[in-house]
């Protein structure tokens, strides 16, 4: 779980920097966005899709965390939810699991008010 945890901070980082890049390239004043071309909407829509998929990384690292923390107290491998056992093939897919298939994919009725 740990090779994983880097794997996506990694994955995250770079996504970040490739969004810093995309502003950095363009200063205010630089040059001036012709619509006919929409070079300013497709630099928006490459740095809006690489700070989606950073954020989708980092969510991925609080869910890995947030496994560590329960092997950590013991409770590793029971539905946070229903508080019945998450099956071995479902945490050998999904390490992180913190969740039975049939609670995750009830959607947002299982939440808490």
């Amino acid at each position: 779980m740990l090779a994983e945890r880097r794997r996506y901070t990694e994955h995250a980082e770079r996504y970040e920097a490739e969004a810093e890049q995309l502003v950095s390239e363009r200063e205010p004043g630089d040059v001036q966005f012709d619509e006919e071309s929409g070079e300013g909407d497709s630099i928006a829509v490459e740095r809006d899709r690489a700070l989606q998929i950073s954020a989708r990384e980092r969510e991925e690292i609080a869910e890995i965390d947030a496994a560590l923390a329960r092997i950590e107290d013991g409770t590793y491998g029971i539905c946070v939810v229903s508080g019945k056992p998450i099956p071995k093939e479902r945490l050998e897919a999904i390490p992180h699991a913190s969740m039975r298939v049939e609670v995750k994919s009830s959607g947002p009725a299982w939440r808490r008010p």
